[in-house]
């Protein structure tokens, strides 16, 4: 039995999963807000729970909003952030006395698309987060690449490219830096996109709903986002030449990116033909607890 954890900045999911990937129990819990102790203690008290009633004792994976630091292990790049410089690994495994697999979530997403997913039968998949913010992970050969700085496929926090055609400031992002592609191509930066040429403030999804309408100025919007997303994985796909790109997040629902993204990124990536395939995800929200389940997918 494979155990996946999920811990979300207002939720703790869990998933017990059998050899061959089938659901066998799925349980929820609030997070315990800004509360480090709390947290471990939640995540443990919901493991045994777990195990007491299925009466067998799992392996356990857990992705989280964050990476583990390659210097003494503590969490960094974490929105959650009770969560930075803590050892959260080492007090989880403590607490159950075994070993714990651990990996950011959208790795755990990437991975769970790449095993039996969108990506499934391809040898490299590159998973994308287009959410509250913008992440991705890289798998290759159902192997999670990670890097020596616990920092693969973090595409959000790289600049736009070809910025030229932004005439305005770009926004600061959490992380201290200006312009990163997360402040552009997350959801609140879509919504910022169209206060700022339209000064008015929708959510990301009534956005997308009006320009399937012919409403002129949410259409635009939705332009701007396409040509911003072809642009910068055009990058990833120059990089990394992955098979597959799959997109997650609540973004990920818009129809007509899988359109409209494969037909502008041709003219930025180096190659005459682009068989890279952009594709929605399967498993939607349950990817990422899937994903951490699947971390013990091979020693």
């Amino acid at each position: 039995m494979r155990i996946g954890i999920d811990l979300g900045g207002t939720k703790i999911e869990l998933l017990a999963l059998d050899e061959s990937g089938c659901m066998l129990l799925r349980r929820r819990k609030p997070t315990p807000k800004g509360d480090y102790l709390a947290t471990v203690n939640t995540l443990a008290t919901m493991v045994e729970a777990a195990e007491a009633e299925l009466g067998q004792t799992g392996s356990v994976g857990l992705g989280i909003p964050g990476a583990e630091s390659s210097f003494g292990g503590g969490i960094k790049n974490a929105n959650s952030t009770c969560l930075i410089g803590k050892s959260l690994r080492k007090d989880l495994q403590a607490r159950l006395q075994r070993e714990i697999r651990l990996a950011n979530d959208a790795n755990c997403f990437s991975l769970s698309e790449a095993i039996d997913g969108a990506g499934r039968g391809a040898a490299v998949v590159f998973g994308v987060i287009l959410g509250t913010g913008v992440g991705g992970g890289i798998v290759v050969n159902q192997y999670v690449l990670t890097g020596p700085n616990h920092i693969a496929g973090e595409w959000g926090h790289n600049p736009l490219p070809l910025p030229e055609e932004e005439i305005l400031p770009p926004a600061r992002c959490y992380c201290g830096r200006v312009g990163c592609i997360e402040t552009w191509l997350s959801g609140p930066g879509l919504c910022r996109d169209h206060l700022r040429h339209n000064g008015e403030f929708l959510a990301a999804e009534e956005i997308a709903s009006r320009a399937g309408t012919a409403d002129l100025a949410c259409d635009q919007t939705l332009s701007r986002y396409e040509r911003r997303l072809a642009k910068s994985l055009a990058q990833v796909i120059n990089i990394v030449d992955p098979d597959v790109i799959v997109l997650g997040g609540g973004l990920s629902n818009i129809e007509r990116l899988y359109q409209t993204v494969p037909r502008l990124w041709e003219a930025h990536v180096f190659s005459d033909v682009v068989r890279t395939r952009l594709l929605r995800n399967v498993h939607g929200d349950s990817s990422g607890v899937r994903g951490a389940a699947w971390l013990w997918n091979r020693n």
